[in-house]
């Protein structure tokens, strides 16, 4: 196999999001979206048993044109949304929600969160749509860990998301061609990852370190980007190491964005902003 080189590391930097500490690596100065990626952010708290679950986390609001996506990685999050939908993913799950036409929902940690331990740790992504499905149907599809197939290899453990990885297809279905891979390493383990040489790509490291053949040694909080000259990538764990890896078929088409709206151009996002207003996206009373 082929390696594709790197383009360039991004630092998930922590910004502060409403209140809400996260790390983003992207976007940033450096690159402003990694089609059809938008971007990804790390989030990790602890909750008081002192606060109300139904009162924390992110409370009722909007998107439109884009799928927001939420891998959990310690605890869970109990999603709410205006198409009735209620359902709580816990540790090694993950949330779908195809925001299409526009969902108002809500992320809240689970009734049962301290008895989990109290931390809540997860990754949201913003994963671009084409501007023929901006204005479709909204779903959301939830996925637990015991539904999400899993390939072990020597010190390593890969769950496939969506895509393909060695004839194991991920169970999430999705409007555009993507590869997500939740990988768990021990050090000194080695895993091959094919990716179809037309998708961009990205790793993010939650902890650990990692030697990417032809490249180097990448640290915890760091997502790598690579160029599309290749045919995968090698990863060996220096340490041991959680890893998204996020592949996909770029969109190339104009990106508009305003809060929690991505559209093609600015009247959209416009219109977007007034059919909210308008309560066209529907109404969340939470129970």
């Amino acid at each position: 196999m082929k390696n594709r080189t790197v383009a360039r590391l991004l630092y998930g930097e922590e910004v502060d999001m409403n209140g809400t500490p996260v790390r983003q690596p992207f976007p940033t100065e450096q690159v402003d979206q990694i089609d059809p990626f938008l971007l990804l952010h790390h989030h990790t708290t602890t909750v008081s048993p002192d606060i109300d679950p139904r009162k924390a986390g992110i409370g009722p609001h909007p998107h439109r044109g884009f799928s927001p996506v939420t891998f959990i990685y310690k605890g869970g999050v109990h999603h709410r949304d205006s198409r009735r939908n209620n359902s709580i993913v816990y540790e090694g799950g993950t949330q779908w929600m195809d925001a299409g036409m526009g969902i108002m929902h809500s992320e809240r940690p689970p009734h049962d969160i301290q008895e989990r331990g109290g931390v809540q740790e997860i990754i949201q992504i913003w994963v671009n749509l084409p501007r023929k499905y901006k204005m479709s149907q909204p779903n959301y599809q939830p996925l637990q860990a015991n539904e999400t197939p899993v390939v072990t290899g020597d010190n390593y453990e890969l769950q496939v998301v969506t895509g393909k990885f060695q004839k194991v297809k991920g169970p999430i279905k999705t409007l555009t061609p993507l590869l997500i891979l939740r990988l768990t390493m021990k050090a000194g383990a080695t895993c091959e990852v094919p990716i179809p040489e037309s998708y961009n790509a990205v790793l993010y490291l939650l902890d650990g370190q990692v030697m990417i053949k032809g490249y180097g040694l990448v640290d915890g909080y760091n997502a790598v980007e690579f160029n599309t000259d290749g045919e995968g990538c090698t990863i060996t764990a220096k340490e041991d190491t959680r890893i998204l890896l996020l592949a996909g078929e770029p969109i190339d088409e104009e990106v508009s964005m305003y809060g929690p709206f991505v559209m093609n151009t600015q009247l959209e996002v416009m219109q977007a902003m007034r059919d909210y207003q308008l309560g066209k996206m529907g109404i969340l009373i939470e129970d």
